[in-house]
């Protein structure tokens, strides 16, 4: 959905904060202008590959060069991660960076993969490397985030664990998140002084937590990526949810004031030349 939510994005803002960083799929489609920007998760493992990936790429690359195609190398650096302290930052990433390309559906619980030279994704590691050039990388607590970098002009775009799925989610916390962080979250929300643009699965707890005066809920389908491999084009309900109207952009799209067009209302035709 990536490419509606960023269609939906308001039209002026000066800081863009990915909450629930996760892959970054909205961060990196977006155009990078000239807003601040800042992508933020609460897995560090996440975090680090991707400080490395922005200051480390060519020594994450090197790291990478040995090539994991086996259950129980899988099995090893898993049980390495899950056990032991990794002292470089640069091995640890690259060992992160393995068992996500070779678990099953990137879960990183199980191994999943047919045999691939993982050296072929370095050119995606670089653009990846020059894409986030700027972007400041976070790991702290969503709310924590969104107090420090809420403005006026911030512009924050969350994809948090869905409702009742919160199990999927790995290191998101010693007891993961719970029903009392979806109410957390969104009470942060309702007091920012910025925007937010939120997705979540469609439910109707979830629905009455943001049943609120001068909150938009809009309900989409997407592909499940998961279920439609035994059943071809099942979806998935989603809603989004926002503290603005997210068509602003769609409308004044189709009506872009333009200084010099003399029927848009602010030049009269008898005073120009």
């Amino acid at each position: 959905m990536r490419e509606l939510i960023v269609s939906l994005f308001p039209l002026y803002y000066e800081r863009y904060i990915e909450v629930f960083g996760g892959g970054g799929w909205v961060l990196f489609h977006k155009p990078p202008g000239n807003d601040f920007e800042v992508y933020n998760d609460f897995n560090s493992l996440l975090v680090n590959l991707y400080r490395c990936v922005r200051d480390k790429y060519e020594e994450l690359q090197k790291e990478l060069k040995y090539v994991l195609n086996s259950r129980e190398e899988f099995e090893r650096v898993r049980s390495i991660l899950d056990t032991e302290q990794v002292e470089d930052d640069v091995k640890q990433a690259a060992y992160f960076y393995q068992l996500i390309r070779y678990s099953y559906a990137s879960g990183l619980t199980s191994f999943g993969s047919q045999p691939h030279d993982i050296r072929s994704n370095f050119p995606i590691i670089e653009q990846a490397h020059r894409r986030l050039a700027k972007v400041v990388i976070e790991n702290k607590d969503f709310e924590k985030l969104i107090r420090q970098y809420d403005r006026p002009v911030s512009f924050f775009y969350l994809d948090p664990p869905y409702f009742d799925t919160e199990k999927y989610y790995k290191n998101v916390g010693e007891e993961g998140f719970q029903k009392e962080d979806h109410i957390r979250l969104r009470d942060a929300l309702l007091s920012i002084e910025g925007k937010f643009l939120l997705s979540y699965n469609d439910c109707e707890f979830i629905r009455s937590l943001y049943d609120v005066p001068g909150i938009n809920i809009e309900s989409y389908t997407r592909i499940n990526n998961i279920k439609q491999r035994y059943d071809g084009g099942a979806q998935f309900p989603e809603i989004l949810i926002a503290n603005y109207d997210m068509h602003e952009r769609e409308r004044e799209g189709s009506g872009q004031m333009n200084l010099f067009d003399i029927n848009n209302g602010l030049v009269k035709e008898e005073d120009t030349l």
